[in-house]
């Protein structure tokens, strides 16, 4: 078997059946079988891996960890590599899979590789541009990326957060490397923790716009919160960053963001003023999200156990999609 595609899954939903259509209808020359571990659906989830004869694993939702549940996928599967996608992360077109294994071949130390994401139809108007612009930043073709100056790597934040980024919801391992390094067992930011431990190492990994797949959400600020949160309380972890060291920098750095945000609207061509008023609000809301949380989740790991027992039990979204 050439790829094991592993999909962790809970109440995938309509768009998760439209993934798996478009995963079989991949035209490829490498063999593949698919492996979902599923969590606990309460929907048509089961159904919809059964009908599509999809591997089917199943495990209580307490035992959900983004890192684990990943390593049992892939140990489930033969695969010369492992692909991993996500429950709404849908393949964009019919040669994803071919484009992204070949990719990984391109050089022998290449040991992931991870794909462009397109946005939703349905994605709101800064996440587009937020995905555009971040990944245009890794190139337009086939490049690869290694640590070739540890001097810059150890001074500067931007170059390790750039060698670190790997993506699971579309992205590839080689499984030699995997079985000797599998994902750690957390609960967040699992794939920049194991690609920053292989670029470290030596390694080096593959980014490939031709491997393209739809990824998008429009969450509700509550649940963007919650997010955030997750985000930046990982981001500390791998790379010691904080969005904002102090509190009362918290707004300086949102009204930051909401101005360019504000400058960005006025430039639209074509759009009412009352859409753009629309927007606009959204950004204040959306942005005091941000650095409010990420204040929260960068300082995380200073906070005494009660206070971080109330911050998992009430703002965290990967404690809520575990025990939820």
């Amino acid at each position: 078997m050439d790829v094991s595609i592993v999909i962790p899954t809970k109440n995938g939903g309509e768009l998760f059946g439209k993934v798996l259509d478009s995963v079989y209808n991949q035209k490829t020359k490498y063999s593949y079988e698919v492996i979902c571990v599923d969590s606990g659906s309460k929907d048509d989830t089961i159904e919809i891996i059964k009908s599509h004869s999809a591997a089917l694993y199943e495990i209580p939702p307490e035992e959900f960890g983004h890192g684990k549940t990943r390593n049992f996928g892939a140990s489930k599967g033969s695969g010369e590599y492992i692909v991993f996608l996500t429950q709404d992360a849908c393949p964009a077109n019919d040669t994803w899979l071919e484009n992204m294994i070949d990719a990984m071949k391109i050089e022998e130390d290449v040991v992931g590789g991870f794909g462009i994401h397109y946005p939703y139809p349905d994605c709101n108007l800064f996440d587009k541009r937020d995905l555009k612009v971040h990944f245009q930043g890794f190139g337009s073709d086939n490049t690869v990326y290694y640590m070739d100056d540890k001097d810059r790597y150890e001074r500067e934040e931007g170059y390790r957060h750039l060698l670190a980024y790997f993506s699971d919801n579309n992205s590839c391992i080689r499984r030699d490397i995997w079985e000797k390094y599998p994902y750690d067992d957390v609960n967040f930011a699992e794939d920049q923790i194991w690609m920053r431990k292989m670029i470290e190492m030596g390694y080096k990994k593959v980014y490939c716009p031709y491997a393209p797949v739809y990824h998008s959400h429009n969450y509700d600020i509550s649940s963007y919160f919650g997010r955030y949160f997750d985000e930046f309380r990982s981001l500390y972890g791998l790379h010691k960053y904080m969005i904002v060291k102090k509190w009362w920098l918290v707004l300086p750095g949102a009204f930051y963001m909401i101005n360019s945000d504000y400058k960005y609207l006025r430039q639209l061509v074509g759009m009412k003023r009352s859409e753009k008023i629309k927007w606009l609000w959204y950004s204040i809301r959306r942005n005091l999200s941000r650095f409010i949380a990420g204040y929260w989740g960068g300082r995380y790991h200073a906070y005494p156990n009660v206070i971080k027992n109330w911050l998992d039990k009430h703002v965290s979204q990967q404690y809520k999609q575990v025990k939820g």
